[in-house]
């Protein structure tokens, strides 16, 4: 077999990565234990052999070019085949090792998966789990995330989508708010009343509240004079403050409904959900780290939906 690369293209590639990875000569430097100017000749040597431009660099800042996107995907999954490929062969193929970088919802992440976390790294103490708490849709390959849970996940034939649960949304307010503003009986009813907003920060739409009427799914647009952003949970602790009804996820307000904190109204039109995916992209080779832990997290969300 003829080579097609020596031990310095080799080390310019895994550079190259680290500087895409962290997104910068100066950090990837830091990492490998070289100088920044040692990098940025590592990946100056790539862009004369392929014939493209792999980053647009600024005085601070460097950003992959499209061509640059689509080697690094390319190289990024070749190491780490060959990373696993050195597991397999020295029998520690069994063994979960490495950072496993997640991004989360705001909601899921504090009431779902953070929780399990300790009992994960128990169970795989060499696996070093960094989160990534937001709303906002993540670039896997630019930003350098393993999985990703999403709400309403749209298909992406570069990404595997695992179903993890349709989460029930209900609809809630204070005692207090209830006893000066009534309680809600018709879904009509709720123009008459103080509807906490969320927008989603992607587009700076209002969300509309899911019923279920009829049998049938039924979105309806409210209103009022609260509306959040970023975070769900704000939308929570108006209500709990007394700012007006919310619809939020079950799950993120069972211990309030329990405490007699907030009270579900509208109970008649309950049931609609919306369906959270666990997301990572397509690999011949999963780390067995990605695998570990899409295994956890497939198994505890059966467990939430039984």
């Amino acid at each position: 077999m003829q080579r097609s690369f020596d031990d310095i293209q080799l080390g310019s590639i895994e550079l190259f990565c680290l500087a895409a990875e962290l997104g910068g000569f100066t950090a990837a430097a830091r990492a490998a234990g070289v100088t920044p100017a040692a990098v940025s000749r590592s990946v100056a040597r790539l862009e004369a052999r392929l014939g493209v431009r792999l980053f647009v660099r600024s005085t601070r800042h460097i950003r992959l070019t499209e061509g640059g996107r689509g080697y690094f995907e390319q190289c990024r999954q070749a190491l780490a085949q060959l990373v696993e490929a050195e597991r397999q062969v020295s029998g520690q193929q069994q063994e979960a090792l490495g950072t496993l970088r997640v991004s989360l919802p705001t909601t899921y992440g504090h009431h779902r998966v953070l929780p399990l976390l300790p009992r994960f790294r128990q169970r795989y103490p060499g696996v070093q789990v960094e989160v990534h708490l937001s709303n906002r849709n993540i670039d896997f390959i630019e930003e350098g995330y393993d999985l990703a849970v999403r709400v309403r996940a749209q298909p992406d034939s570069g990404l595997i989508a695992r179903h993890l649960e349709h989460a029930a949304l209900v609809v809630v307010a204070a005692p207090d708010y209830l006893r000066r503003a009534g309680v809600p009986s018709e879904l009509e009813q709720l123009v008459e009343h103080e509807c906490i907003q969320f927008e989603l920060p992607s587009s700076g739409r209002r969300i509309p509240w899911l019923f279920r009427e009829q049998g049938r799914e039924r979105e309806l647009f409210t209103a009022g004079g609260y509306c959040c952003s970023a975070d769900v949970l704000g939308g929570v602790t108006l209500a709990r403050s007394g700012a007006g009804l919310f619809q939020a996820y079950r799950f993120t307000v069972e211990p309030l409904l329990a405490s007699g904190e907030l009270v579900e109204v509208l109970q008649p039109y309950a049931g609609a959900s919306r369906p959270f995916t666990l997301l990572y992209p397509h690999a011949r080779h999963v780390p067995i780290r990605v695998r570990v832990f899409v295994d956890f997290l497939l198994a505890a969300a059966r467990e939430w939906e039984s």
